[in-house]
């Protein structure tokens, strides 16, 4: 299947060490979990734009450090592509930014948390009707962010959340609309720098939590496992 990559940010410059891009990073998730995608990247930041939609294409939209509520010239083209490809009837997914995009789009509101920064792995509780059968009550992974959504959009159901991060996975009742506001992508290394990078703006006493959290395991390789297959059935 087709998957076009909506790519929303980079790792920093700053970042010491040699990481691939955020695309990339979804790609190896895909291939560790034995998921065969013909994937396209769309360099929005950069002013391309996300083709028209096509019966068997899937759209996820990555992170990035950009809020969805500043002024970038690619923010509104690219709500339209999300609105455009769900009611469609293609799957569309979004990780951290994405994530936030997507529930803009539908009219939730998005704005810098007062709990302030989440970093290190963090578990969500289902609260809610999942798109995947079974699977756990809770999982866990690794979480970089400020931005939150803080409000419910419209025909969205709440599938995951916690008391740090109510909003946490957001599922449409009937468009094949997936939004999480976890990395699954990311694996501990390179949450781990991202984290000390960011370390002069973020509490220190977190930043240590945080940092001993990225010793456990998470669940990440079974979310690309919802992410995947709930793309390749499109979005059922």
């Amino acid at each position: 299947m087709r998957l076009i990559i909506a790519e929303t940010g980079t790792p920093p410059s700053a970042l010491p060490g040699d990481w691939p891009s955020y695309p990339q990073m979804f790609a190896a998730m895909f291939e560790r979990a034995k998921l065969d995608f013909d994937i396209e990247t769309i360099n929005v930041i950069q002013g391309a734009l996300v083709p028209e939609p096509q019966r068997g294409v899937g759209l996820l939209v990555t992170g990035s450090p950009k809020g969805v509520y500043e002024d970038h010239a690619f923010i509104a083209p690219l709500e339209a592509a999300v609105r455009d490809y769900a009611e469609a009837g293609c799957p569309v997914v979004g990780i951290c930014f994405g994530h936030q995009l997507i529930a803009r789009a539908y009219g939730a509101e998005v704005a810098k948390s007062e709990r302030g920064w989440g970093v290190g792995v963090h578990t969500y509780e289902i609260v809610g009707e999942t798109p995947w059968q079974g699977g756990p009550s809770r999982f866990a992974c690794a979480v970089s962010h400020q931005d939150q959504v803080l409000s419910l959009p419209e025909g969205f159901r709440r599938v995951a959340g916690s008391a740090f991060t109510p909003y946490g996975a957001l599922a449409h009742d009937s468009l094949p609309l997936l939004s999480f506001q976890m990395h699954p992508e990311f694996d501990h290394d390179f949450a781990a720098a991202l984290m000390q990078l960011r370390a002069d703006r973020i509490p220190a006493d977190r930043v240590d939590l945080g940092q001993a959290t990225l010793r456990n395991t998470s669940d990440r390789a079974q979310m690309a496992h919802w992410i995947g297959d709930f793309i390749k059935n499109g979005g059922r």
